[in-house]
């Protein structure tokens, strides 16, 4: 099925297709039919059964066009084939490449058959009366020497009523002949015509002369000459072939022929450059031979007019195909840094010449001509194919052309992105599993050591105020017991407040280390200053979580170490960094990175992990700032993703 039709397109001479029950009896098929070839017929079966292999090999009958006599064919196949003795011509003639509409009917043992052509033609119909007639069968499409294409096939249940309008067309009516079917070959047409032609040219010629030969005639004056050879191309032009070469055949009324008929041909030798054409020449069939194979040649050899005329074979590397003129299909090939093209005929051809793909390697087989009218001067030869199953695909096109090569970075580039995506969906993961184990142990500190402090911090008190005034010592101890319990317990909930991450899931970092400040000093005499520069932007949730933690812990040690009276929280947005930067106007320390503490060891290692720059300074008496300098992603252009792509493959941005 090609494009709501079905095609055959093979070049053997007979091909069925066979559906439906084999109980249907009385009923009609018909369908849109449309021959692909100048010699041959197609049309419709009905109640086949008993079907075997071969065109002829079922019981049923079948109708058809054939184009060799303009008829309307009917007969029965029975393993052999009849033909209905009297047949219709069409008027106007069956012509390849036109459409025709044929129905075949049959009630009881009426069979009828009607055929119709475009508009301005009246349709054709007849019938029979086949006494020992099939009663039931399936329906089918058939072919002989010929491709064909059938569409809106339809099938339905016949009356007698439908028999009567089929036959009532232009006046005629079904008849009844003293027999109706007789024996035919099916070569029996052109076995006519042949008789006919025999009978009408004069006897064989004696003085036959080689096709080589002919390269001796004179430019100036076409000499008479006779050869004899096998028929190599029919179609677009007559092409005939013996041991020393090929020749073109113009002839004036040429019979019916087919590929590997032994003909004897006389006209005028008329020389061309490279080659000798017959003109008003005569043709006369002398029997019937298989095919001649052709002769295996490069394209340089062909392009020398050695072969010219000749039935080759030739690979070459297609380069271009186009329409020609007549609608047939042209090739451009090229062997080497020899070119050359080929030429297909319209019809069966139309798809595989569709399916042809640029750079494809072909092995053509046809016929070899130099004549200028058909390579244009554009090449030095042309190859005239005789079917599309003369062209056969070696190799299709590299796979390293530019639409593969294109296929295969967008497929890269596409994978790329898919594996960077699931790398940072990955990464988001995790960090929220870690963001979650660590809200996870805030709320077990808070209702486990804090509680603890706390029912610790009570007790002290109530154990306190039951002394009495002479006890003096004692209470100086549990006074001191008492301080050490209240820091453990703001160390605990410092520790809790540290881990928790309610704070920058809704808000955003100044914003989230502003409110971690003012619950650090709460109660204090401490103030906290917050400022921001540039436009906000969107900030990964690594990004965001390491800042938090720096800033979170700078805070902390201010208010831990530094006895400041001012913290400071400043944050700045670049195209492609933030930088946070926490400064206190507390006592400060030395710069002695042996005696850094964890704190801001921590703080470097998680700045380290986000590729971001961390800096330090301080001085007695000068109070801390601490700086983080930290990238971010590049706003989305195409020169930023492919430079994101290409450090996330390098491990640029691969973090454990």
């Amino acid at each position: 099925m090609v494009d709501g039709t079905m095609r055959n397109e093979s070049d053997e001479r007979g091909a069925k297709l066979l559906t439906g029950s084999r109980y249907w009896t009385n009923y009609s098929i018909e369908a849109d039919v449309y021959l692909l070839g100048a010699s041959g017929d197609a049309g419709l079966i009905i109640r086949s059964s008993n079907e075997e292999e071969g065109v002829n090999s079922y019981s049923g009958y079948y109708a058809g066009i054939r184009t060799g006599d303009s008829t309307l064919v009917l007969g029965r196949a029975d393993h052999s084939w009849l033909e209905a003795s009297n047949q219709r011509t069409v008027p106007g003639g069956i012509h390849p490449y036109q459409w025709y509409h044929l129905k075949l009917l049959a009630y009881n043992c009426d069979i009828a058959v009607a055929v119709m052509g475009n508009a301005s033609e009246p349709r054709t119909a007849f019938g029979v009366t086949d006494s020992d007639c099939l009663r039931h069968g399936r329906v089918g499409l058939r072919s002989y020497s010929s491709g064909g294409i059938w569409r809106n096939v339809v099938v339905r249940t016949a009356t007698r009523t439908d028999l009567g309008n089929l036959l009532a067309g232009n006046g005629l009516t079904r008849e009844q002949p003293a027999k109706d079917f007789v024996a035919k070959d099916s070569e029996s047409i052109r076995e006519r015509q042949m008789e006919q032609d025999q009978q009408s040219l004069p006897s064989p010629e004696a003085n036959t002369q080689s096709i080589a030969s002919l390269s001796l005639t004179s430019f100036s004056t076409p000499a008479k000459a006779t050869v004899r050879g096998v028929v190599v191309l029919v179609a677009p032009r007559l092409y005939v072939q013996d041991s020393t070469g090929g020749v073109y055949v113009q002839a004036q009324h040429p019979p019916l022929l087919r590929v590997g008929d032994e003909v004897e041909v006389t006209g005028l030798s008329h020389q061309s450059d490279f080659s000798a054409n017959l003109e008003q020449a005569t043709v006369r069939v002398l029997w019937v031979r298989t095919p001649i194979p052709p002769v295996s040649v490069t394209a340089s050899q062909a392009a020398t007019g050695r072969f010219a005329g000749t039935f080759v074979e030739v690979r070459g590397r297609l380069t271009g195909k186009e329409r020609g003129p007549g609608n047939t299909l042209v090739l451009d090939l090229d062997e080497g840094s020899q070119s050359f093209r080929a030429i297909m005929n319209p019809g069966r051809s139309d798809q595989r010449f569709d399916q042809l793909k640029l750079n494809s390697t072909l092995q053509l087989r046809g016929v070899c001509a130099v004549d200028p009218i058909l390579t244009n001067r554009l090449t030095p030869f042309v190859i005239l194919l005789r079917s599309n199953e003369d062209l056969d695909l070696l190799a299709g096109p590299p796979w390293w052309s530019a639409k593969h090569i294109l296929a295969l970075i967008a497929a890269l580039v596409l994978l790329t992105l898919v594996s960077v995506s699931l790398y940072h969906r990955v990464e988001n993961w995790r960090l929220r599993a870690v963001l979650e184990v660590r809200e996870r142990l805030a709320h077990e500190m808070h209702d486990t050591l804090a509680q603890s402090f706390a029912g610790i911090g009570f007790q002290l008190q109530a154990i306190r105020n039951g002394l009495t005034p002479e006890m003096t010592t004692i209470g100086q101890q549990l006074e001191l017991a008492s301080s050490l319990v209240r820091h453990g317990h703001d160390e605990a909930r410092r520790s809790i407040a540290t881990l928790r991450t309610d704070d920058f899931r809704s808000e955003d970092v100044l914003s989230a280390l502003a409110h971690c400040a003012h619950q650090m000093v709460a109660g204090g005499t401490v103030q906290i200053l917050t400022r921001e520069d540039g436009a906000a932007r969107p900030i990964p949730l690594r990004t965001t979580d390491t800042l938090y933690r720096i800033g979170q812990e700078a805070i902390a040690n201010a208010v831990r170490h530094a006895e400041a009276e001012l913290i400071s929280i400043y944050m700045a947005y670049d195209n492609n960094s933030v930088h946070l930067e926490v400064e206190d106007d507390g006592r400060g320390f030395a710069q002695d990175k042996e005696r850094f503490g964890f704190g801001i060891r921590g703080m470097r290692r998680r700045a380290q992990g986000i590729d971001a720059r961390f800096d330090v300074q301080s001085g007695p008496g000068k109070g801390t700032c601490i700086r983080v300098d930290a990238p971010l992603p590049p706003r989305p252009t195409v020169v930023s993703w492919l430079k994101s792509m290409w450090l996330t493959l390098i491990g640029k941005r691969i973090h454990v």
